[in-house]
C-alpha cells in the first residue's frame, strides 16, 4: 500500500514542512535519529533523494507510482519537473485537500476510499484519480459525509485555495477550472533534483 503508517512528526523533521502529510509542527528543531546535530554537508546524491523523498510523503505514493508519473511527465510537452508537480497537483486526493475538504491528503484519501466524494455526480473511489478542468467535486448525500465535511471546511490544512479551484463551501462543493501554475504548488521543492534523481538510476 501508498500509505505512510509510520511517524509522521520524524519525516517532517527530516525533510522539512509537508502540509500534506501533517499539519502538526515538531518542538525538536534538530533531525531525527542519534546523529541529527551532526552538521555534514550532504552529497550531491542526498540532496536529490531528500527532494524525491518530500514528494514521496507530501503526496503519500510509493515509489512505483512515482516513477510512474515521471514516465508519464518524460512524455509530455515542456519542463519534466513541472509537468510531474501538475500531475502530483491533480490527483483527486490532493485536490479535495486543496479545497480544503479535508486537512492533510491522508484525510482526504480516506474521504475517497470511503465513497464520500462524488465527481461529476459519479461515486469515485480511486485516490489517484486525475482531476481535468471542469470536473465538479461534490459531497454524497448523506448526514454524515456533510457533517464530516463541514468539520474539515472550518479547519483547513491551507489557508487560501489554489487560482484553479473554486470552493463553494455552503453547498460542499468544488470546481476545477484549469491545470495548476506553479507558484501554487505549497510545497517548498526543487523538482528538477527529482527529475535527476531518476534519471541517474
Amino acid at each position: 500500500m501508498a500509505r505512510y503508517r509510520g511517524p509522521r512528526l520524524r519525516i517532517c523533521r527530516r525533510l522539512g514542512e509537508l502540509p500534506g502529510l501533517s499539519r502538526k509542527n515538531s518542538k525538536k528543531q534538530a533531525p531525527p535519529g542519534e546523529h541529527g546535530t551532526k552538521l555534514r554537508k550532504p552529497s550531491e546524491y542526498a540532496l536529490r533523494l531528500e527532494e524525491k523523498q518530500k514528494l514521496r510523503f507530501n503526496y503519500g505514493i510509493n515509489e512505483k507510482q512515482l516513477l510512474g508519473y515521471i514516465k508519464i511527465a518524460k512524455k509530455v510537452q515542456g519542463s519534466t519537473g513541472q509537468v510531474l508537480l501538475q500531475l502530483l497537483e491533480m490527483r483527486l486526493d490532493n485536490t479535495i485537500f486543496r479545497l480544503g475538504m479535508a486537512p492533510t491528503i491522508p484525510a482526504a484519501r480516506q474521504l475517497v476510499n470511503h465513497g464520500h466524494i462524488l465527481v461529476n455526480n459519479i461515486a469515485v473511489s480511486i485516490a489517484s484519480y486525475q482531476c481535468r478542468p471542469g470536473d465538479f467535486i461534490t459531497i454524497k448525500n448523506q448526514i454524515n459525509s456533510k457533517n464530516l465535511i463541514k468539520k474539515y471546511l472550518s479547519f483547513p490544512g491551507l489557508a487560501n485555495v489554489p487560482s484553479h479551484l473554486e470552493l463553494d463551501s455552503s453547498n460542499f462543493t468544488g470546481k476545477v477550472n484549469g491545470i495548476i501554475e506553479r507558484e501554487w504548488v505549497a510545497l517548498q521543492l526543487n523538482e528538477l533534483l527529482v527529475v535527476e534523481y531518476y534519471s541517474r538510476k
